[in-house]
């Protein structure tokens, strides 16, 4: 079946050819897969059943893509191009824009990997199919921001804010959000194992099918936590506070709430 899922992967982004960060979100995108379809198959799942609910979960890579399809013309206009869009399939390891107004701005297809965008202001920007580990996002304002299909493993978003804000289909193993207050927020089929939520404040935010195997909680505060059809059985949850709805939510699942306080 490895076959037919690098065929899958192969088949979402070839009428889109190249771009900056094509290699790096692809490659971490098929590793998400295959691991999906081997969670599903240890399940008991038959290989066809296995195939399809992973690939069903992967989301619709045209959603992104249709954002950075003129990406060159867009890139060479100097007399027209605006902040918002000059973002689009360009090279940018290794930036310094911290502290900068990066409001509306779309950096999908980009390569920004060990990039800073510490206290910058991202409200309402769009990270598609970008490849961003290793970045940093210590402090920043992540109001609206939709993160998809993107390589966001090993980022910092250490006291970050994030209101409304949604990830979809991305990967960020290893990431840490310690300290970050997140509300009204949505992470959907996203991988999030080995990541620290260690002291953060989440209210109203939806966790659904996302991978959560060793991800962390200590000390964090919960408040109408929604964790649908995501996997909580190694997730840590040591000295976090929660309401009566999260607390009853993860009950039924194989969570392990033994120091857990209900406030």
């Amino acid at each position: 079946m490895e076959k037919e899922l690098i065929q899958f992967i192969n088949d979402a982004f070839k009428p889109y050819g190249d771009f900056p960060a094509r290699a790096d979100v692809t490659r971490e995108l098929l590793a998400n897969l295959q691991d999906k379809y081997q969670d599903l198959k240890k399940q008991g799942k038959s290989d066809h059943e296995a195939y399809i609910q992973a690939t069903e979960s992967f989301g619709d890579v045209s959603e992104i893509m249709d954002e950075i399809d003129h990406r060159e013309a867009v890139a060479n206009d100097t007399s027209t191009a605006s902040t918002v869009h000059k973002f689009k399939g360009v090279a940018l390891e290794d930036s310094d824009l911290a502290g900068t107004n990066l409001a509306g701005s779309n950096f999908s297809g980009s390569a920004l990997q060990q990039s800073h965008f510490d206290q910058a202001n991202l409200t309402g920007a769009k990270f598609g199919a970008a490849a961003i580990s290793h970045a940093t996002f210590v402090g920043a304002q992540l109001t609206e921001t939709i993160f998809k299909s993107s390589d966001i493993r090993s980022a910092d978003f250490t006291q970050a804010t994030l209101i409304r804000a949604q990830f979809k289909s991305s990967a960020l193993q290893g990431s840490t959000f310690k300290a970050t207050m997140i509300s009204e927020s949505v992470f959907k089929s996203t991988d999030f194992s080995d990541v620290s939520f260690d002291g953060s404040t989440i209210t109203d935010t939806i966790f659904q099918t996302c991978g959560l195997t060793r991800a962390t909680f200590q000390g964090a505060t919960l408040r109408n936590v929604s964790l649908h059809y995501s996997d909580v059985e190694h997730t840590d949850f040591d000295g976090a506070a929660m309401d009566k709805v999260t607390y009853a939510f993860l009950k039924k699942t194989q969570a392990n709430l033994e120091h857990v306080t209900i406030i």
